[in-house]
C-alpha cells in the first residue's frame, strides 16, 4: 500500500507548486508591467508614483502606485506573498519527497560522488541556506550599488553553483538544486526583503513619520531581481524531466545560457510595457542562446560516440537486446515493479515483454543510449558494451 501512498503525496505536491508557482509568476509579471504601465496622477507628486488604467471581465479598473506610501492607508491592505511562501515550501517538500526520500534514484550518482542519503541531503539543503546568505550579502554590499556589476557577478554565482553540483550530484538532482537556490534567493527576497520593508513603511506611517524611500527602494529592486530569475528556474525545474538537459557534463553552460535568454525575454517585455520600443534585438539573443544550448547538449551528450559509425556494424541478435533491457530495466519497467516504492511503471512503459520493448525502442535509445538517464544513476549497472549493443540494434529500425 506505501508504493500507492507516496506516489500520491508526490502527485499532490507537484499539483499544489505548480498552482502557487503560478499564482506566484502572475502576480510577479503583472505588477512588473504595472510599474511599467504607470502615468502620472494629478493628486500624486511627480516622481512619487502614478496611475494606469486597465480592462477586464467587463470591467474597468483604476490602479494607482505611490512610491513611498500615501498619506492616509486603507483600514484593509492586501498582501502578496502567500503565493511565493506556498511556492517555496511546496517545492522544498517535493525535493525532500523526491530527491531525499528517493536519493538512490534521483540524487545519488555512485560513478559522480559516493554519498549517503543524509550526506546528500545535507549537501543540498546547506546549499540552499549558503546560497541565500551569499546574495543576501552580494546585493547588501558595495557591489549592490551597481546594477550591472551585481547582475554579472550573479551570473558568476549561477555558473559556479551548477558546476559545483554536478561535483556532488547525479545529472538530474544538479540542476534541480541549482534552480532551488535560485528559487530560494527569489523567496528569500520576499520574505526577507520585500515584505518586512513594506511592514516598516506602514509602521512609520502609523507612527505619522516619514517612511524612509530607500526601503521601497531596496523591495523593488529585489522585486526586478526575481523577475528576471523568474524564466530561468521554471526551466530548470522541468530540465529534470528532459535527460539531454542535465545528462552531459556540460549542463553548467547549458544553465548559463537559459539564463541569459530567460532575461533578456524579460528585458523585452519590461522596456516595451515602460514605453520603450520593441527591443526585438533580445528574440535573437534568446534564440542563439537556446540554439547554442541545444547544440552542446547534443554534441556532448553521453551517447555520441556510441551512435557514431553504427550504419557498418554488425547489428547484434534481438534476443540478446532483449536480454539486456529485460535484465536491466524490467525491475522498474514492469506491471509489477520489483523497485521498492514504486508502485507502477515510471511514465508507464512496460518492457516486461519482447514486444513492449520493440514497441518503445525510441525511448530505450533517448534514455539509455543517448543520454544515459537510464537506469537512473545506473542503479542496475548497464555496462557500456551493453550500451553498444543496444545502439546497434536501434541503429537498424
Amino acid at each position: 500500500m506505501w508504493p500507492f501512498v507516496a506516489e500520491w503525496i508526490g502527485s499532490l505536491l507537484r499539483w499544489l507548486h505548480v498552482i502557487a508557482g503560478m499564482a506566484w509568476i502572475g502576480s510577479s509579471f503583472y505588477f512588473m508591467h504595472i510599474d511599467a504601465s504607470l502615468k502620472p496622477a494629478p493628486d500624486i507628486p511627480k516622481g512619487k508614483g502614478g496611475e494606469v488604467f486597465e480592462v477586464h471581465g467587463g470591467g474597468f479598473y483604476q490602479v494607482r502606485k505611490w512610491l513611498v506610501a500615501p498619506e492616509n492607508l486603507p483600514p484593509q491592505l492586501i498582501w502578496h506573498k502567500w503565493e511565493a511562501y506556498t511556492t517555496w515550501t511546496s517545492g522544498f517538500a517535493l525535493l525532500c519527497w523526491i530527491y531525499y526520500g528517493s536519493s538512490d534514484l534521483y540524487l545519488i550518482d555512485p560513478a559522480v560522488r559516493e554519498l549517503g542519503p543524509f550526506a546528500a541531503a545535507g549537501i543540498g539543503i546547506a546549499a540552499l541556506v549558503l546560497g541565500w546568505v551569499l546574495y543576501d550579502r552580494l546585493c547588501k554590499s558595495k557591489l549592490g550599488e551597481n546594477e550591472v556589476a551585481l547582475g554579472a557577478v550573479g551570473f558568476v554565482v549561477i555558473l559556479l553553483l551548477a558546476w559545483a553540483f554536478q561535483q556532488v550530484f547525479s545529472g538530474r538532482g544538479a540542476m534541480v538544486h541549482t534552480g532551488a537556490v535560485m528559487a530560494t534567493w527569489m523567496a528569500g527576497n520576499v520574505a526577507m526583503i520585500i515584505i518586512p520593508n513594506q511592514r516598516k513603511v506602514i509602521a512609520a506611517l502609523l507612527a505619522g513619520k516619514e517612511p524612509d524611500p530607500a526601503l521601497g527602494k531596496a523591495g523593488k529592486t529585489r522585486s526586478t531581481h526575481n523577475n528576471y530569475l523568474t524564466l530561468p528556474v521554471v526551466f530548470l525545474m522541468l530540465a529534470s524531466h528532459s535527460p539531454l538537459v542535465w545528462t552531459t557534463t556540460w549542463a553548467w553552460a547549458i544553465v548559463g545560457l537559459i539564463v541569459i535568454a530567460g532575461a533578456v525575454i524579460r528585458v523585452f517585455y519590461n522596456v516595451r510595457h515602460k514605453g520603450g520600443g520593441n527591443a526585438w534585438w533580445t528574440w535573437g539573443v534568446a534564440a542563439a542562446c537556446i540554439v547554442a544550448a541545444f547544440l552542446v547538449s547534443m554534441v556532448t551528450a553521453p551517447g555520441w560516440r556510441e551512435r557514431t559509425g553504427l550504419a557498418a556494424a554488425q547489428p547484434p541478435a534481438t534476443e540478446e537486446v532483449l536480454n539486456v533491457v529485460m535484465g536491466r530495466c524490467s525491475m522498474c519497467h514492469a506491471r509489477e515493479p520489483l523497485w521498492p516504492g514504486l508502485a507502477s511503471a515510471p511514465k508507464g512503459i512496460l518492457l516486461d515483454t519482447p514486444e513492449q520493448v520493440v514497441r518503445h525502442a525510441q525511448a530505450i535509445e533517448e534514455q539509455a543510449v543517448r543520454t544515459h538517464a537510464m537506469p537512473p544513476n545506473n542503479i542496475t549497472m548497464m555496462e557500456p558494451e551493453e550500451r553498444r549493443m543496444l545502439a546497434a540494434w536501434l541503429a537498424t529500425r
